[in-house]
């Protein structure tokens, strides 16, 4: 490819569907057709409880090319690695309040973020959905608004209403810019990858641990705060890259100290 021409990605190609530990393979099924009809195809299964069988391919209703390709992976770091930005579903509020969206800003921030690196739509176990923890590797969460006198979604049906929002944001992007479904990355913005923000956060309770600030045996809140604090803030690579230069000086100086005493 010549130097001067810029390398193309498919907008769509670009999120990944993450489902967690799924329990039904008929869920995965579907979920597969949802995603097919909005045009997406790429889908992780994390550790799920039953291996996608014939049952998966029969309510995939010929979208049984996204069940073969699916990628299988051990844990949601694995799912989320290479994304910059991750988002979860979330059917209930938690003791710790994280940075919201609706479900078309979620198809609409999913999409513009794509532009740059993959980004994932994550969601959580068919009974008790995502835990805390997983959680707190997103940057967003989504709800979508049930009505609350009875709100349980299928997980396909979920994955159907936030696909369609995909959708439309990326219909919308397409007709304003009068573009094809073949975008040119972006350059505006560079956020750091999911795995790097995980190194910058254990590097961060590393420094608490060893300044004292926390304890190892007892931590309390603070690390899930801090979390929610930067990802409010979604700091870009270069601004991480000076936060892990803050640390590493601490570190030093930390070292240091205990060499003179």
């Amino acid at each position: 490819m010549p130097e001067n021409i810029k390398p193309t990605i498919n907008i769509l190609d670009n999120i990944r569907i993450v489902l967690v530990e799924t329990s039904h393979t008929g869920n995965v099924g579907s979920a597969a057709r949802a995603m097919k009809t909005m045009g997406l195809s790429q889908l992780y299964l994390v550790n799920p409880l039953v291996k996608p069988d014939s049952h998966s391919i029969a309510m995939a209703a010929g979208a049984s090319e996204i069940i073969e390709n699916a990628k299988l992976v051990n844990s949601l770091d694995q799912a989320i690695e290479g994304c910059h930005l991750v988002i979860g579903t979330s059917a209930r509020s938690r003791t710790l309040s994280w940075p919201m969206l609706q479900p078309n800003e979620s198809g609409t921030i999913l999409v513009k973020s794509a532009h740059q690196a993959p980004v994932a739509l994550v969601f959580g176990r068919e009974r008790v959905g995502l835990t805390n923890e997983e959680l707190q590797k997103c940057h967003y969460h989504v709800m979508i608004a049930a009505n609350p006198a009875y709100s349980s979604l299928n997980l396909a049906m979920a994955v159907q209403i936030l696909s369609y929002e995909i959708r439309q944001a990326y219909l919308t992007e397409v007709s304003e810019t009068n573009s094809s479904s073949i975008m040119p990355l972006s350059e505006d913005e560079h956020y750091p990858l999911a795995e790097d923000l995980e190194r910058f956060y254990q590097h961060l309770e590393q420094i608490l641990v060893k300044t004292e600030f926390i304890r190892t045996t007892n931590p309390g809140p603070i690390m899930g705060r801090l979390r929610r604090l930067f990802t409010r803030a979604r700091p870009e690579s270069q601004e991480l890259n000076i936060l892990r230069g803050i640390l590493s000086s601490i570190d030093a100086a930390t070292k240091a100290s205990k060499i003179t005493k």
